[in-house]
């Protein structure tokens, strides 16, 4: 029985090193590089503009249920 479990001890360190194993890069073209960081680019400010309008319409509401009256305080020289 300490036989199986010593070989099968020894078989997965084995392949550990083999499925951790870091791969080469492969080569990046530029022209793809640049088109996905503006994609990442555009899409990380629509993020942001949604983000803000959520927010916008949480703190509304939260103001709305709580009675809050009066003017929103400017936040960030919006």
């Amino acid at each position: 029985m300490n036989f199986r479990i010593l070989l099968m001890s020894v078989a997965m360190a084995a392949t550990a090193g083999v499925v951790w194993a870091k791969l080469p890069a492969a080569p990046a073209d530029p022209a793809k590089a640049a088109e996905a960081k503006a994609k990442a680019d555009e899409a990380a400010k629509k993020d942001a503009d949604l983000l803000g309008k959520y927010q916008d319409k949480a703190a509304a509401n939260y103001r709305k249920n709580k009675g809050i009256k009066g003017p929103v305080p400017k936040v960030g020289g919006k």
